[in-house]
């Protein structure tokens, strides 16, 4: 099994979202997170200066089974690209072991 984190724009959550379920991860958990990026310059936006050294963005955990892995990890860099700096990060790790507290179901099967 493995743990996906991956950071990714708001705007583009929805989108993501919508691809994972129809490769049927159903199952993630998210937060909204504020992170410093590599982009340095502020931005002017209708009149308005903003800085972009604090970027507000939506971090997922994700764990699949090993054959989910590639699947999961596409639907991410299609769905979560735009092309511009900021479009995020992907990170993956192993997971030893997982378990269903209601069924008490172990291993891959408790990711059903």
């Amino acid at each position: 099994m493995k743990k996906i984190e991956a950071i990714i724009r708001k705007s583009k959550f929805v989108e993501v979202k919508e691809a994972l379920h129809e490769i049927e991860v159903n199952f993630f958990s998210y937060w909204d997170v504020t992170g410093v990026g590599n982009e340095k310059e502020g931005h002017v936006y209708r009149g308005v200066s903003y800085s972009t050294s604090e970027l507000q963005r939506r971090f997922l955990s994700i764990v699949v089974s090993d054959s989910f892995l590639d699947r999961t990890i596409e639907v991410l860099l299609n769905n979560a690209y735009t092309g511009a700096v900021g479009d995020g990060k992907i990170f993956v790790s192993n997971i030893e072991e997982a378990y269903r507290i209601r069924t008490k179901e172990k291993g891959s099967e408790s990711l059903k």
